[in-house]
């Protein structure tokens, strides 16, 4: 099926879109499976040429010659409330472009979209497990309330609704006893509150949905993005209705130190299509765009006859943070590994 044409269900179903709205287990109970896109023991030129990359200029070739074969960190796409579109189809598109695929899929039942009603200290204490168990931080990206609950996440880091939050095993679904981890990178026990994630992203997130389900704390916190983040990028739509954009959307803005973009998306692109971005990493010109997009830069979209662009500006600009948090994650992971070696 086209993504126009569900771009086009996806605008005809949006008022419906609006108004639809433990048991401890011991650390390390089950171990993740094996996944050869982990593995720590990189061909030293592999290596060497890692750490020459310029993390702001990854091309396609460096991601099929040296990211492919370092590790990846896990990335956890959070879909909207009402998933007419779940973020399967983002997945796809970064799988595409060069991602592995188990760095996506939920180790325990294979799904590459999470849903958005999860409770937001068991995604916390779940990214606080991923982080010990894979050495990697993960990275959040959510779709409309899915940005609301990767933001959300972000305050419990933060220890704005609890002093502390335990440790949520994916592999058996279940709460840990504890609420502490042994930080892979310094080997010492550290709480799961105060850990700061790399990267995260919100798109089409705005306050009305927040409003019409009760998610009342999260009103003033929404575009303020606190310190349990380096990168937060926030992806909107001037006058979407679903996200309560009656004109210009606010901008997201730090607390403090985190590093926060703004980008607002062409007024063509729909609420609910966002996630629709798999035909990008299909079609030669627009794969090529995006292979070599840069925030900021002024380059012209494709116009070739018969290339459909929907969705292109967002996909390019996740995937280029993505990229170079790959790079950057990979690098302390197995500079982290030698030095224990």
């Amino acid at each position: 099926m086209r993504p126009g044409f569900l771009s086009a269900l996806a605008s005809a179903l949006s008022v419906f879109a609006i108004v639809v709205a433990a048991t401890a287990v011991p650390a390390h109970a089950a171990a993740v499976p094996t996944d050869e896109t982990q593995n720590l023991d990189v061909d030293p030129e592999v290596v060497r040429r890692l750490h020459e990359l310029d993390p702001t200029r990854i091309s396609a070739r460096d991601v099929a010659e040296v990211l492919a074969n370092v590790p990846a960190p896990r990335i956890i796409l959070l879909q909207g409330s009402v998933p007419i579109v779940n973020m399967d189809p983002f997945a796809e598109f970064l799988i595409a472009m060069g991602y592995p695929s188990e760095r996506i899929r939920n180790p325990r039942d294979g799904r590459y979209s999470e849903s958005s009603f999860i409770d937001s200290q068991q995604l916390a204490g779940m990214v606080a497990w991923y982080y010990e168990t894979e050495g990697m931080r993960p990275v959040l990206i959510g779709h409309s309330q899915g940005g609301m609950l990767a933001i959300r996440v972000l305050y419990d880091l933060a220890g704005a609704f609890s002093d502390a939050i335990h440790v949520w095993n994916p592999l058996t679904d279940r709460r840990e006893s504890r609420t502490t981890i042994v930080d892979p990178a310094t080997g010492d026990v550290r709480p799961v509150v105060g850990l700061r994630m790399r990267y995260a992203a919100a798109i089409a997130t705005g306050k009305l949905p927040r409003l019409l389900l009760g998610q009342w704390s999260m009103l003033s916190r929404l575009s303020r993005i606190p310190d349990s983040v380096d990168d937060f990028t926030g992806y909107s739509l001037d006058w979407d209705l679903i996200a309560g954009h009656f004109g210009r959307s606010e901008p997201y803005e730090a607390i403090g130190t985190a590093k926060v973009r703004n980008v607002t998306l062409p007024a063509t692109y729909t609420h609910i299509g966002l996630p629709l971005t798999e035909h990008l990493a299909a079609d030669a010109a627009t794969r090529a765009w995006i292979d070599a997009y840069v925030p900021g830069a002024s380059v012209a979209v494709p116009q070739e006859p018969g290339v459909d662009t929907t969705n292109l500006v967002h996909a390019a600009d996740i995937w280029y943070s993505v990229k170079k948090n790959w790079c950057l994650s990979a690098r302390r992971r197995l500079d982290a590994a030698r030095v224990t070696q």
